[in-house]
């Protein structure tokens, strides 16, 4: 899926990205992105470490120089603007609260730098600590305050200034998990009742797809897929976004087209799909990606049936983490991770049952770099 960004330059668009290219010291990080954020959207960037997520999110907020490229919010280029211009709001991973200061002098902070009077700044921020639930607070040291309710003060600074863009740079890793669960809930909640564009940077899936309601992957500087959580998760563009939202199975095959069906083989296994389905697959050597949910064990000399593929496979390792077990099998040569209920003894021969349909099958090929 190619990112729905071709058109005129931010268009319609709270941010309109286009050719933006970020090097460090000589080295490039970001190779031409090309994106639009659509006013009032919930947008995750995702991706592994180096993948330039933060870099994208700090040449956005103006933290990051740009090489080239343009930035366009509200029908001008921003792009050579310092952060305070841009009309965006920034919460930071450490929070980056003044130690020193109460919790009303820092979230009034910037609105103090915009020249606003005292009787207004009490007024703004006596809204921000009843909207966020820190009403008597005011007059505390942020260190004498929870990792939580620093958090809501971190994004009390940020929406005092009525921004129309708010910029989350990992703002919930380092909450523990509980907290962070209400945190996640609570940020959206308030992204939704104001009508902010928000553009969140996180390396937790599970976080994205829960927040946004779009998710843009990246790969070593460039985009991989646009689309909402459902259209990443269930339909992956490339063996590198399957791997990375959670497809980390991978198995060997070959595909064989003819008459209107393709037959899939792994070894001696073998399944056929018909129709559009098969037509979408690959013709040749392939790998498959996918969930430890989407295989269960059967008994060894289990046949297809269905559009099942049964490859043969032994138990390797015995896992058990609540409620299921966790099996390593090994397999056509690979090491493939099933839950299943059944107790099963190490070295038991066993059928890995897989439904084709819930296989992501790409082309040898182009795959290798994810498996």
């Amino acid at each position: 899926m190619q990112p729905e960004t071709q058109a005129g330059a931010g268009s319609g668009a709270a941010i309109g990205v286009r050719g933006l290219k970020v090097a460090y010291g000589g080295t490039r990080v970001l190779h031409g992105i090309d994106l639009d954020f659509t006013p009032g959207s919930f947008t995750a960037l995702l991706g592994s470490s180096g993948c330039g997520k933060t870099t994208l999110l700090r040449s956005l907020s103006g933290f990051v120089p740009v090489e080239d490229g343009s930035i366009v919010v509200g029908g001008r280029d921003v792009a050579g603007l310092p952060p305070e211009k841009r009309g965006m709001a920034m919460v930071f991973q450490s929070y980056a609260l003044w130690p020193h200061m109460t919790v009303l002098q820092n979230i009034g902070y910037g609105l103090k730098l915009r020249g606003k009077s005292k009787s207004e700044i009490a007024a703004k921020v006596g809204e921000m600590l009843n909207f966020l639930g820190l009403a008597g607070y005011e007059d505390r040291k942020v260190t004498a305050l929870s990792g939580g309710q620093r958090q809501r003060v971190a994004l009390g600074r940020a929406l005092a200034i009525d921004p129309g863009i708010l910029l989350l740079d990992e703002p919930l890793s380092n909450l523990d998990a509980k907290i962070r669960m209400v945190m996640r809930h609570e940020i959206r909640a308030i992204q939704q009742r104001l009508g902010l564009t928000a553009v969140h940077v996180t390396h937790d899936r599970e976080e994205a797809m829960t927040m946004a309601d779009r998710l843009v992957i990246m790969q070593a500087g460039r985009i991989a897929q646009v689309g909402t959580p459902e259209e990443v998760y269930d339909r992956p563009a490339s063996a590198f976004v399957a791997n990375f939202m959670g497809a980390e199975n991978v198995l060997p095959l070959s595909v064989q087209h003819g008459e209107g069906q393709a037959s899939v083989i792994s070894g001696v296994a073998r399944a056929t799909l018909a129709g559009n389905a098969a037509a979408a697959l690959p013709n040749g050597e392939a790998l498959a990606y996918f969930r430890d949910d989407v295989a269960s064990l059967d008994a060894s000399d289990a046949t297809a049936a269905g559009g099942d593929l049964v490859v043969p496979g032994t138990i390797a390792a015995r896992a058990y983490p609540g409620g299921i077990y966790r099996y390593k099998v090994e397999a056509a040569g690979r090491q493939i991770t099933v839950d299943d209920v059944a107790r099963h003894e190490l070295g038991t021969k066993v059928g890995l049952r897989i439904p084709l349909q819930r296989l992501h099958i790409f082309p040898a090929t182009e795959a290798g770099i994810a498996a």
